[in-house]
């Protein structure tokens, strides 16, 4: 009987907590969207048409943006288990989790200074160390888990009916995939290529993030996290 009378309470902190884990992943990208522009605005040297994000990770400042992947991540990765929790969606938690890893190891492995920045590196500068390497393995691990999350989250939608969302989703996953393509095998060939390649996997990112923010928030609404 104990078991019982106290059932409801216990759904009700469930519920609580799920919500709090999904708001984390609302949260989520406006952070990273919005630290990394005042990043890009006042990083001197950076030149978003030369220059990837990640290489914000080097010079005096580094610290801000490795900081702002592991956070990111870890929100991310909260997120997911809200997912988990309240919406028993467990190939789309697993994925989003995967994605929220991948940018907490992209932080802890800071990517290698390359193209002029930070101010002082060689115009020409291209090694790779250790850590960059586990860098790009990072990032590639969590963009593929957040691709494959916006085609089973699509698919989620679909089966409730919600086209628009579920277009949106299959959108997203689309055109990040394109752009990571694209980062992946044209931002080195440097002019007129690169930058429309850096630019465009940019704009892929905030995408991305406005997504999977959107997203949580919908989640939240949702009647069976709602009450």
């Amino acid at each position: 009987m104990a078991a019982v009378l106290s059932s409801p309470t216990s759904a009700s902190r469930s519920t609580s907590a799920a919500r709090a884990l999904l708001t984390c992943g609302v949260v989520a990208g406006p952070l990273y969207v919005g630290v990394g522009a005042l990043e890009m605005l006042t990083r001197p040297g950076f030149d978003p048409l030369r220059h990837d994000l990640s290489l914000m990770s080097n010079g005096d400042f580094g610290w801000i943006h490795t900081s702002l992947l592991i956070v990111a991540g870890l929100l991310v990765v909260a997120s997911s288990v809200g997912m988990r929790s309240a919406l028993n969606r467990v190939w789309a938690a697993r994925l989003i989790a995967v994605y929220g890893v991948g940018l907490i190891g992209a932080g802890m492995f800071a990517a290698d200074p390359a193209y002029g920045f930070p101010v002082g590196t060689p115009a020409d500068e291209s090694a790779v160390s250790w850590h960059g390497v586990l860098h790009l393995v990072s990032g590639a691990i969590g963009f593929v888990g957040f691709i494959g999350a916006c085609f089973v989250v699509a698919r989620w939608f679909s089966a409730r009916k919600q086209r628009g969302w579920a277009a949106f989703s299959r959108l997203t996953g689309i055109l990040f995939a394109a752009a990571f393509v694209g980062i992946a095998s044209g931002s080195q060939q440097g002019g007129f290529i690169s930058a429309v390649v850096i630019v465009a996997f940019t704009a892929a990112v905030v995408l991305g993030w406005a997504w999977l923010s959107l997203v949580q928030l919908q989640f939240l609404n949702l009647k069976e996290v709602a009450e």
